[in-house]
């Protein structure tokens, strides 16, 4: 199928079909998408997988009832019954006060080009040859004995997206990774790390003898790790973790959880939730972003916004829904429902950095933990109450002592955020990107 007109051809043909059924009114979207991933392990070919999917999905309205579902089959016929099919299941729906359509006020009228899409599509040999490379780069390291797999993959999508009351938009990305998860030995104890990187250009990915000789090094520095006893302390979690400490923060602000009372920021709207001096950006138009978008699920434009100025919380995340429940405006947060309700959801979110390095974070603090690495998260929506498994390095004296493991660090969000430090080497990732941060005197469970 051509991307110029066949795929506004087979929405209008499906809007087409939801009016003739009875729909009041009704959104439609088109995602075609392929991929491609190669897996290895210890230098031998482990699996590929192929895929590549077309399904169209309709969501429509009857009065302030609403269905919604989806379909492979992108026959006339297949469509018309789709669109009989949801209209018959939006009449016996319950009623839904804050469904509907985004007002075409607040449409998108103008779409930028992000850059979002490559067209390198490497074949099967290529992703082996980088995966390869990948682990035998990390097998190289002294210490690695063995390996967990390797990977290389490739993915492109496309979507196309039309309501009844006249809005189309269309959005194109890509995306390519290599990863490896090597292990290290000693002594009969062995420690397993990884690294991995991701871009939606093929030209910008790391090179994976890069990837593998770091993932290996992390493996080897984790050999002899220890526990250590419960205390209160400095702890730094380094970049590639950071971003764990503000998807909380996203979550709780989310409209959704506003709406229904079950956040433990509900009550924090402009107010000081970071620390002076912290900003958090929210910007769905950065080029070649990894969640960069022109538009949101329902079309809203979207907007560059600091989250957190200053330390102050500035919005919600709102949908249409969640904004009708509020007695506010969508701010562009919509994820495309295809088929069913939009969701919520942040763009390129990034933890804006200070002026200090890591080792100046750790010299600042004197001792503590290094956390590295992580599992199994808890938190309380309500209260803001957090722990999570961690491993890392206890340091003293701003330098790395020692590893350690099997211990968990917990706390009150609220409580960590107003403490939270934020240090200068941002490592962008993914959707959620911070440099390394520190936060004091934090409860740490250890033997």
């Amino acid at each position: 199928m051509p991307y110029d007109t066949a795929p506004d051809g087979v929405l209008e043909s499906l809007l087409g079909h939801a009016r003739s059924a009875g729909a009041d009114a009704a959104d439609a979207s088109l995602s075609i998408s392929e991929s491609l991933s190669v897996d290895v392990r210890m230098g031998e070919f482990e699996g590929v997988e192929r895929s590549e999917s077309r399904s169209v999905g309709l969501r429509a309205f009857i009065g302030k009832k609403q269905a919604g579902a989806t379909t492979s089959d992108l026959s006339p016929d297949g469509l018309k019954a789709l669109a009989e099919r949801v209209v018959a299941m939006a009449k016996f729906a319950p009623e839904d006060p804050w469904c509907g359509l985004l007002d075409p006020s607040e449409r998108a009228t103008s779409f930028p080009d992000l850059d979002t899409s490559d067209d390198a599509r490497p074949d099967a040999d290529t992703l082996e040859a980088m995966a390869k490379d990948a682990e035998n780069a990390a097998l190289a390291v002294a210490g690695v004995t063995n390996s967990s797999g390797s990977g290389a993959s490739w993915s492109a999508g496309s979507v196309f997206m039309r309501t009844s009351d006249g809005f189309s938009g269309a959005s194109r990305a890509s995306s390519y990774g290599v990863g490896v998860s090597p292990l290290a030995e000693r002594d009969g104890k062995k420690e397993r790390d990884w690294d991995g990187h991701n871009t939606r250009h093929f030209s910008e990915l790391r090179k994976p003898a890069d990837i593998g000789r770091t993932a290996g090094e992390r493996a080897v520095a984790r050999l002899g790790s220890r526990k250590i006893e419960s205390c209160k302390a400095a702890v730094i979690f380094e970049n590639r973790l950071a971003g764990s400490m503000v998807s909380p923060m996203l979550g709780a602000i989310s409209g959704g959880a506003i709406a229904r009372g079950v956040s433990f920021l509900k009550e924090k709207l402009g107010q000081q939730v970071y620390a002076k001096g912290v900003n958090i950006e929210d910007d769905p138009f950065r080029k070649r972003g990894l969640s960069s978008r022109p538009f949101d699920g329902e079309g809203a434009p979207g907007q560059r916004r600091l989250l957190i100025d200053d330390g102050v919380l500035t919005t919600w995340l709102l949908n249409a829904s969640a904004a009708r429940q509020l007695g506010l405006k969508s701010t562009g947060h919509a994820t495309l429902g295809h088929g069913g309700p939009p969701g919520i959801s942040s763009t390129n979110v990034t933890l804006q950095p200070g002026t200090r390095s890591l080792a100046e974070l750790m010299k600042d603090a004197g001792k503590g933990l290094l956390i590295t690495d992580k599992f199994s998260p808890s938190l309380n929506a309500n209260t803001g109450d957090w722990s999570v498994g961690v491993s890392g390095f206890w340091f003293e004296n701003g330098e790395r002592a020692y590893p350690v493991s099997e211990i968990t660090v917990a706390g009150n969000l609220i409580d960590i955020f107003a403490r939270l430090v934020p240090g200068s080497d941002l490592d962008r990732r993914g959707g959620v990107d911070a440099p390394s941060v520190l936060i004091d005197d934090l409860t740490i469970a250890g033997v």
